[in-house]
């Protein structure tokens, strides 16, 4: 049984980072594009970045863009989400995702997604 499974996320101050990593079971994350989501308490899930399948092809929301790096290590069946520089307003549960079925493009809506892990930043 495919499962996504998100790691990481901690309390940070402002300016501070961190790496959150997904990794999947049951699958294997090669070859597929991966998106991660956030959703911070009333607000709409939004999407932060996305990676193909290979990783040579990466998107970010305009929000996160030149803060947040997406990369991956397909031999540890391992996505990551750096984050650098930190702002209170990225205090969410952050989600990975993905359709398995997509090399390069992530899906508004994916199938599979992890449990969320949540990242807190506050002085």
């Amino acid at each position: 049984q495919v499962q996504l499974v998100e790691s990481g996320g901690d309390l940070v101050q402002p300016g501070g980072s961190l790496r959150l990593s997904c990794t999947a079971s049951g699958f294997t994350l090669d070859y597929y594009a991966i998106g991660w989501f956030r959703q911070a308490p009333g607000k709409e899930r939004e999407g932060v970045s996305c990676i193909s399948g290979s990783g040579g092809r990466t998107s970010y929301a305009d929000s996160v863009k030149g803060r947040f790096t997406i990369f991956r290590d397909n031999a540890k069946n391992t996505v990551y989400l750096q984050m650098n520089s930190l702002k209170p307003e990225d205090t969410a549960v952050y989600y990975c995702a993905s359709d398995f079925s997509s090399v390069y493009y992530c899906s508004e809506n994916p199938r599979y997604w992890g449990q969320g892990t949540q990242v807190t930043v506050s002085s």
